[in-house]
């Protein structure tokens, strides 16, 4: 079905905020994905987002990053405010806030847009925390980028904990030579999980582990919770690309 962009605001060269209003309410739970296109020339050009909003809005919010020769990202980005877009009628997605473990602890690790879930998941929360809070447990949210510049929603991620002293924000950056006077984490979102697990107190037996973005990073934190002894029952992922496989050796 059609959906038109409401809003949008640029977070980088590359990196963008968009709200699309479909022509009917997709209903969803946070962590699922909606999934979007344009008309190619011969087809409609269509890729799964992560939705950031809350249910409880009026129009879907996406954080989206334009890939360079990509099929949809490039004329995604020139839709502007006003333009259309289509939209599949039904959310999809099984990376959801676990409320069946009884763990209460919920450590989330991103990159850049994989915070995407995330957001719509705490902004539930934050919707809902009279009733919520009482079995919330604990969320640590570390969110990684190579610049501080795409940290998207780092101002809002920060502003969290003043509020609801169940959550925390870790924002961490890897190129600290572009960005010397960063006052926050440094480091890979694999460098940084086992030490900021451990800084809280999160262990396997009492806690579950959300990894979403860039599939390397999702594959080396899953290595690094392994060595922890994380079960794998307790890891949930979302990886935005499928990662190439090592080519073989000759």
């Amino acid at each position: 079905m059609s959906g038109h962009v409401a809003a949008r605001s640029e977070i980088s060269s590359d990196l963008w905020v968009v709200r699309v209003r479909s022509a009917e309410r997709i209903a969803f739970i946070p962590g699922q994905y909606v999934t979007i296109g344009l008309p190619g020339s011969t087809r409609i050009v269509e890729r799964p987002y992560s939705v950031a909003s809350s249910p409880q809005e009026p129009e879907l919010e996406f954080f989206l990053e334009q890939v360079p020769g990509g099929e949809l990202t490039p004329e995604l980005y020139k839709v502007p405010v006003g333009g259309e877009v289509y939209l599949r009628r039904s959310a999809k997605g099984r990376f959801l806030y676990d409320e069946k473990s009884g763990h209460p602890n919920h450590f989330m690790v991103a990159t850049v847009t994989g915070v995407a879930p995330y957001l719509s998941m705490l902004r539930e929360f934050v919707a809902r925390a009279s009733d919520r809070q009482r079995d919330l447990g604990r969320i640590v949210l570390l969110q990684a980028a190579s610049m501080p510049v795409e940290l998207g929603y780092c101002d809002e991620l920060s502003a969290y904990p003043r509020e609801h002293d169940w959550f925390r924000y870790v924002p961490t950056i890897s190129r600290i030579w572009l960005s010397p006077d960063w006052p926050g984490e440094r480091g890979r979102a694999e460098d940084v999980t086992r030490m900021y697990l451990d800084r809280f107190g999160f262990t396997p037996a009492d806690t579950t582990v959300y990894v979403c973005g860039n599939p390397d990073m999702v594959e080396q934190v899953k290595a690094v919770l392994r060595r922890a002894g994380f079960p794998k029952e307790s890891v949930r992922e979302e990886m935005y690309w499928l990662a190439k496989k090592p080519s073989s050796p000759p």
